[in-house]
């Protein structure tokens, strides 16, 4: 998706699945309200290629310490989380690696699940996405990558929506309704319980013609006129 805002992640790896299984380097995730089926349960990759495209796009790593506190990357730590990063990009390294060598246990049950988004079925790339929300842990610094995004921001919900709005601010199709869905939320803390809850159903999101142009909705809305 060229030139629009999307939130961090990428497609699951291999080794995504293999982390997850290991038990020495995820924190456990318990059963919730929001996915009593288990599609986001570790083994399935996905926990962990959310967190590992996080850090590789945006630079910020959702770990535990032996301490089993959320790390704080230090400013005397900050060339070797760089240099970790780096390696991500040039496929060199591996996030099973870097987990070892800096003693971390991934937080993969800070990520809590929110949304799931499926292409429609005459798209000629499909992608079956699931998004999470977590809380930004202290001392880490957001930054994009400048190889696979081109720019990054922070910015509220209801800001983005009005600059979308106001035509200066693209945005995915997907992004658009999460933001929606954010904005009604007025703390981090009250987000996060009801994401944890609230069962994630499934969007499917068709593609119609108005006009002579294509359009996607969501099955049961009006197209734009």
């Amino acid at each position: 998706m060229p030139d629009v805002y999307v939130f961090p992640g990428g497609a699951v790896a291999e080794e995504d699945h293999h982390i997850e299984v290991q038990t020495e380097l995820c924190w456990p995730v318990a059963n919730s309200g929001a996915d009593p089926e288990g599609r986001t349960r570790l083994g399935t990759g996905l926990r962990v290629a959310a967190l590992r495209e996080l850090f590789e796009e945006a630079n910020i790593l959702l770990a535990y310490t032996n301490e089993q506190r959320m790390l704080a990357i230090e400013e005397s730590a900050l060339s070797r989380f760089k240099s970790h990063r780096q390696t991500f990009h040039k496929q060199q390294g591996s996030m099973e690696q870097l987990l070892r060598e800096e003693r971390l246990v991934l937080a993969t049950d800070q990520l809590y699940y929110f949304s799931h988004w499926i292409t429609p079925e005459v798209s000629p790339k499909r992608y079956d996405t699931h998004f999470f929300l977590a809380p930004g842990p202290a001392k880490q610094e957001a930054a994009y990558d400048q190889i696979e995004t081109s720019d990054g921001i922070w910015i509220g919900a209801g800001q983005a929506l009005e600059r979308h709005e106001a035509g200066s601010f693209d945005l995915a199709f997907p992004t658009i309704y999460q933001l929606r869905e954010l904005a009604a939320f007025t703390s981090v803390a009250e987000a996060l319980a009801t994401a944890g809850q609230q069962y994630v159903q499934t969007h499917r999101p068709v593609i119609v013609k108005e006009g002579g142009e294509s359009q996607i909705v969501l099955p049961g809305e009006k197209a734009q006129s």
